[in-house]
């Protein structure tokens, strides 16, 4: 489960806007939230849940794994 923002200068993004920016619909965003593929923060004191994105954790979703890792074997 997302946790509380850290502090941060950064804007935030409505699930809507921040579906747009990674260029995909806003339930396979929620999806990926569920999923713990992205990162996102419910807001507090809402009947539904509604979730706000940071910028920078969705740049750091569409970057890729290093190589390191990606090639690491488990024994």
């Amino acid at each position: 489960m997302p946790i509380n923002a850290p502090c941060s200068r950064a804007p935030w993004l409505s699930a809507e806007k921040a579906a747009n920016y990674l260029g995909v619909e806003a339930r396979t965003l929620l999806s990926w939230v569920r999923q713990g593929k992205v990162k996102g923060y419910k807001l507090s004191g809402t009947q539904r849940h509604v979730w706000r994105f940071l910028i920078e954790d969705l740049d750091a979703t569409m970057v890729a794994p290093s190589v390191a890792l990606q090639n690491r074997r488990i024994l």
